[in-house]
């Protein structure tokens, strides 16, 4: 296909999508209309007191129905919304494929953490080291030995090989 045809397809496309979405919009102006026109009457202001309560408690009851449908809407595009999100995560499953959410380091004791998973009825304390065991640590007698007071023998290592103590004798 060359480039002119291509061309000619596209702008011909393009102007059909168009004269499409014109039609759309006239269309959803004129549904617009016709439901203003059965749901809303055009509003005619009464002379006396009594006339405009009573008109009054009709607008408050249009009011209240109009909420509540509302209400409705919103609930049932909140469900639809879950169950799409729900779907969604149940299609990344069979893929295989899903994006690991990064985590995050949370600062928490180990209390906490057993809290928050157990609920606040059960305090729970976890203090680990009350359930270790007390070992004794034996010390060698050979090591003692090897080791020696360093103070039994400091005029026999004081420079010289025991030559300073005969100079300080003399001095």
């Amino acid at each position: 296909m060359t480039s002119s045809r291509r061309h000619h397809l596209k702008s011909l496309m393009l102007s059909i999508a168009k004269d499409l979405l014109l039609a759309e919009v006239t269309e959803a102006e004129e549904d617009r209309k016709r439901y203003m026109e059965e749901n809303c009457p055009s509003l005619s202001l009464p002379s006396s007191m009594q006339e405009l309560q009573e008109l009054c408690k009709k607008l408050h009851q249009k009011i209240e129905k109009v909420d509540e449908e509302r209400y409705d809407m919103e609930s049932k595009a909140g469900k639809c919304d879950k169950e799409i999100e729900d779907l969604k995560l149940k299609v990344q499953d069979l893929k295989g494929k899903f994006k690991k959410p990064a985590l995050r380091k949370v600062r928490m004791s180990a209390d906490a953490m057993l809290q928050a998973l157990l609920g606040s009825k059960h305090k729970v304390n976890m203090d680990l080291r009350a359930n270790l065991k007390q070992v004794k640590k034996e010390v060698k007698e050979e090591e003692k030995e090897a080791v020696g007071d360093w103070r039994k023998n400091i005029e026999d290592k004081a420079g010289m090989g025991g030559r300073k103590k005969m100079f300080e004798a003399e001095a």
